[in-house]
């Protein structure tokens, strides 16, 4: 019996690695394919960037960069000669405004707002009427009906806000048809509230560069607009020459942020500055004598 179970198994064996079964345990195992651990391709070396050089004026032309300096000089002594001519201006104003208040005055504007009527007197018998106080100047403000116009209380002063494109061609000073009806019918309500005061015509520009080659800066321009209106008030409405002043600002003075077309459009601007001192009745008789001279 033994010899026939080990002759059986031999057999089982025999055909086992003939027919090559891969479930037997007693079949070598083959050496399977090596794994490869090849190293990783490095990262490229980290370049720092390019640094762009500073401007440098070792190979610029000298012509063109004396030119150029010549141009700031020029620059710079026209904006020098603009700022005396500012300071002497502003000079001139604040010594016309002290002659008014050491004068006698006429009486306040009448009207629902004035609150000073005829005045008091004086030892010397001379009618003294103090200016018009700041409330009385809003008061007054109040009666204006201008329509396109702002008007506001800066201090004791009112200030009539005029769009400059309203009233002047683009870029220049000369006056739209629809500007001088404008300024007619400020000139007319004005003169029916504050009787007499002191106007100053302030001219206003925005920061952008000027498109017309007549001004040489916003200054210029600034200052032909507010003599443009000085000339139009003085010849065809009631007001006076010797209650008109001029004062030209430029860009200097925004009331909004120029950052915007429509900011900068209202920075573009004339304004009248009505202020609570009044003329001294011979000013005021002096002024109506040459304005009649002037229109015979």
């Amino acid at each position: 019996m033994a010899p026939k179970i080990i002759s059986v198994v031999a057999a089982f064996l025999v055909a086992a690695a003939s027919t090559g079964c891969t479930q037997t345990p007693f079949r070598s195992m083959t050496a399977g394919t090596p794994v490869s651990f090849a190293p990783q391709a490095s990262s490229p070396p980290l370049v720092p960037a390019a640094v762009t050089p500073l401007p440098s004026f070792a190979n610029a032309d000298p012509k063109q960069l004396e030119m150029q300096l010549t141009r700031s000089r020029q620059e710079t002594q026209v904006a020098q000669e603009e700022l005396s001519a500012l300071r002497e201006q502003l000079a001139a104003t604040s010594t016309q405004l002290a002659q008014a208040r050491a004068v006698a005055r006429p009486a306040g504007p009448t009207g629902p707002f004035d609150p000073q009527g005829a005045g008091t007197g004086d030892p010397t018998g001379q009618p003294v009427v103090p200016a018009i106080d700041a409330a009385s100047m809003r008061e007054g403000m109040n009666h204006l009906a201008i329509p396109g116009a702002i008007t506001r209380l800066d201090g004791a002063v009112v200030r009539i806000e005029i769009p400059a494109d309203k009233v002047f061609e683009p870029g220049t000073a000369a006056l739209l048809p629809s500007g001088a009806a404008l300024l007619s019918q400020t000139a007319t309500e004005v003169s029916s509230v504050f009787k007499g005061q002191f106007i100053g015509i302030e001219g206003h520009t925005d920061t952008e560069p000027l498109q017309n080659a007549t001004w040489g800066s916003p200054h210029q321009l600034s200052v032909a607009r507010a003599s443009a209106v000085f000339d139009f008030l003085c010849g065809r409405t009631t007001l006076k020459p010797g209650q008109l002043f001029v004062v030209a600002h430029g860009p200097n003075h925004p009331v909004v942020s120029n950052a915007t077309a429509a900011g900068r459009a209202r920075n573009r601007r004339i304004e009248l500055v009505v202020y609570p001192e009044q003329m001294a009745p011979e000013t005021a008789a002096s002024s109506a004598d040459a304005g009649s001279g002037d229109a015979g």
